[in-house]
């Protein structure tokens, strides 16, 4: 079966999920394609050896990955976020059906113009496709402000909705989603809940390394990491009141690791607070992480106190489990 996987977004940016899947489709005897963008994110910035172009191919662990021209961004602007959005969608239906044999089915990952993408060209193939939602639309934009207008919300909740009722199939990762699903219409019988996952060969537990933890600065603390997206979702400015509130218990230091459109204003509050036991120490590449895992005493899983979060389950929650690392959850 020829199984084309259309996502916005994979590795090298910090979405090893895709690849996995992918590669294991691949090692289940399915011929495996993966049309994607060009890479960009966390940060919007062009990942370097990437320059923009209309599409280019290449080879990433024996399966073909054709990058598709987009703007990049990941700002906090709906503006541009949209752009970035409709750009790839465009390109996806202009170009996608001129560089690859038709598949058997598209495999498509959220958001939802990456969904209708796939609608247009199961058309065109006339093939089915199924669609797997990481988050849920429209509500993760209203929990993190980028969205507010009522009407754009409910134009965007029924765009979602048609997406679903197109799809062939559509994963979700808890049932608190399925749950939502169903709620908004969708028939519950194509719904099915499959958990998110690491390969614990690739996330795994390392021993501390006394040279990355002098290096670093974790030698002699008692050290809480959180390791992700820092963005609006995850509320991180609770981490800078618990070091407030701990201020007087130097030993104990926060580590956040990662890239968002949020690092630079938590930088600058902790700055104009004076905070001195939080450190941003930026983005580390995916096969670096255990490595920093174990250097951690506690493992940090955060997001804003928000009814949609309640019924998610954030993807560092594997990777922590599989470093063999404790984790708090926080909101």
């Amino acid at each position: 079966m020829r199984i084309l996987v259309l996502t916005q977004w994979y590795p090298p940016e910090p979405m090893q999920l895709f690849a996995d899947l992918a590669k294991e489709l691949q090692l289940q005897g399915q011929e495996v394609i993966v049309i994607t963008g060009f890479p960009n994110w966390p940060t919007g910035k062009l990942y370097p050896g990437y320059q923009l172009r209309l599409w280019q191919k290449e080879t990433i662990d024996n399966i073909q990955v054709i990058r598709l021209f987009l703007v990049p961004d990941h700002s906090s602007s709906a503006f541009y976020r949209i752009i970035n959005l409709a750009s790839f969608f465009f390109t996806t239906i202009g170009v996608a059906m001129f560089l690859i044999r038709k598949p058997d089915v598209i495999h498509a990952v959220q958001p939802p113009t990456v969904g209708w993408a796939a609608w247009v060209l199961s058309c065109m193939w006339r093939v089915p496709f199924t669609y797997e939602v990481q988050d849920m639309w429209p509500e993760s934009l209203a929990a993190t402000g980028l969205i507010e207008n009522e009407r754009i919300l409910r134009m965007i909740g029924w765009f979602s909705r048609w997406v679903y009722s197109r799809a062939a199939a559509v994963r979700v990762i808890s049932p608190g989603f399925r749950t939502n699903l169903i709620s908004k219409g969708v028939a519950s019988q194509k719904i099915h809940v499959i958990s998110n996952w690491v390969d614990t060969t690739y996330y795994r537990p390392e021993h501390w390394n006394e040279v990355i933890a002098r290096e670093l600065g974790f030698t002699g603390h008692f050290n809480v990491v959180y390791a992700g997206v820092i963005g609006v979702s995850q509320g991180l400015e609770t981490v800078l009141e618990a070091a407030v509130f701990l201020h007087d218990a130097p030993k104990i230091q926060f580590i956040i690791i990662g890239e968002g459109t949020e690092r630079k204003r938590l930088e600058e509050s902790a700055k104009m607070l004076r905070i001195s036991n939080v450190r941003f120490l930026g983005q580390y590449p995916s096969e670096a992480m255990s490595g920093l895992f174990a250097l951690a005493d506690v493992l940090l899983v955060q997001l804003k106190n928000s009814p949609l979060f309640r019924i998610t389950v954030p993807h560092k929650i594997f990777a922590y489990m599989a470093s063999g690392k404790t984790y708090f959850g926080g909101s």
